[in-house]
């Protein structure tokens, strides 16, 4: 998890102040992990910190501070003795009160670290190592207490995601990746009437002949192939055999693909490039409903993160 500045930014844009709340320490079993965070304003909250007494809890003195104007509080909880909760464990939760002002504080580090509630001096060496190695060798530390300070890594996408075709499947999909932290969605299709509402920070691109987008996919890209054409799909498998990229999957049966894997090997293509184009895609077992497949998709798309983005979250 990371803080999201630009989610941030949003929601004091719209409601002025609003108190952010994030687990910044967790002992044994919680319902979040450390960084997990939450948006509360006056009318709602956005985001959470896992549900139940926990949140309701948090939200509730949340609230209080944004209208009595208090300071930013650290709320030690155990779950049990205090919350009744089933979990057993302990968290620590950060509160804190941000406004367009102290938004301007920022700067546009990719490590935001400050002092808790009640901790006094100068910023300890440690936190200044990590500061230098995320501005000299775009470290990116876990969200921790060091020190009597916290610090959290600024949310960035780590990973680029094409999804190509504007279907029921595609929009599916998109609604399911699109919340998702640390995703960078870009979505193509022929037509701007093929698009629903497109979700913030989603790329939308049109084009008559989406494979012609193909060379503007940075190399590292991972494709989802579901567009309304058999024949869009392989023009677009093709060029991006030839073009390079991180993970391809297509959408279609194992008919389909031997099809496929015929026409692109009678391309140029060879059997280990063609090997690395995923078909199908999905867990078959959850359905044909454009949701379930979208669910099965989002799940592999989850589950293929590298180990060098899981290791970059890990580190520190």
């Amino acid at each position: 998890m990371s803080f999201d500045r630009e989610t941030l930014t949003r929601a004091v844009a719209e409601h002025g102040a609003v108190a952010r709340v994030v687990v910044a320490e967790v002992k044994g079993s919680a319902p979040r992990e450390e960084g997990a965070a939450m948006l509360v304003w006056a009318g709602g909250q956005s985001g959470t910190i896992g549900g139940g007494a926990l949140e309701y809890e948090a939200a509730a003195k949340a609230r209080d501070m944004l209208a009595d104007g208090g300071d930013d509080r650290l709320d030690r909880m155990p779950l049990g003795p205090a919350l009744n909760q089933c979990c057993g464990g302990a968290v620590v939760l950060l509160s804190e009160v941000w406004g367009a002002e102290r938004l301007a504080t920022l700067g546009d580090g990719t490590v935001i670290a400050r002092p808790l509630p009640g901790t006094t001096g100068e910023m300890p060496l440690s936190v200044r190592r990590i500061l230098n190695r995320a501005r000299g060798e775009g470290f990116r530390p876990v969200p921790r207490i060091l020190h009597g300070w916290m610090v959290e890594p600024v949310t960035a996408p780590m990973r680029d995601i094409w999804i190509w075709g504007a279907g029921h499947v595609g929009r599916a999909l998109v609604s399911v990746l699109a919340p998702l932290p640390g995703l960078r969605l870009t979505w193509i299709d022929t037509d701007a009437a093929r698009f629903p509402d497109v979700p913030e920070g989603v790329v939308r691109k049109i084009a008559a002949n989406p494979a012609d987008l193909v060379p503007d996919a940075p190399g590292h890209a991972e494709h989802l192939v579901l567009t309304f054409s058999h024949a869009l799909d392989l023009e677009i498998c093709h060029r991006l055999l030839g073009h390079g990229f991180g993970m391809a999957g297509l959408i279609g049966s194992a008919t389909k693909w031997a099809r496929f894997r015929s026409r692109l090997k009678a391309l140029g293509h060879a059997d280990g490039q063609i090997d690395r184009i995923r078909c199908p895609i999905g867990d078959p077992s959850l359905g044909k409903h454009p949701q379930a497949i979208a669910v099965g998709v989002a799940t592999e798309v989850l589950k293929a993160k590298t180990a060098q983005n899981s290791q970059k979250e890990r580190a520190g």
